[in-house]
């Protein structure tokens, strides 16, 4: 597997066990509807919780959060709004954005709570 996809899988895992940590239950990890995959799904509360994890090497110019594009942002109201379809769930949705940097062997992880909003 290429480095990218080896670190991307990491940063994912870095991600889940810091939703673990702080309480939230997860659901599912790397959903795919169409074009779209939600990295992880979790519930915390009555809220469920779509997040999307964007992780950079400190080198990187862009930041993480910034990577999450208006057309990125679209793919992951359809995928949700499909996941709360499917799923028959009467839950309020809410979308997160965990931003991992990476710099030597030290992570940086930044969770940015309700980073976007939308009404399913």
């Amino acid at each position: 597997m290429a480095y990218h996809n080896d670190f991307g899988k990491e940063a994912e895992n870095k991600a889940f066990h810091y939703l673990l940590d702080i309480g939230y239950e997860i659901l599912d990890k790397n959903w795919k509807f169409q074009k779209a995959e939600i990295d992880i799904i979790a519930k915390n509360d009555s809220e469920l919780i779509v997040v999307e994890v964007k992780a950079r090497n400190y080198t990187t110019i862009i930041d993480p959060i910034e990577a999450v594009t208006w057309s990125k942002r679209k793919l992951l109201i359809k995928a949700a709004n499909e996941y709360v379809l499917c799923k028959d769930l009467d839950v309020d949705v809410r979308f997160d954005i965990i931003s991992i940097i990476k710099k030597d062997y030290s992570w940086k992880i930044e969770h940015i709570k309700d980073a976007f909003s939308v009404v399913l």
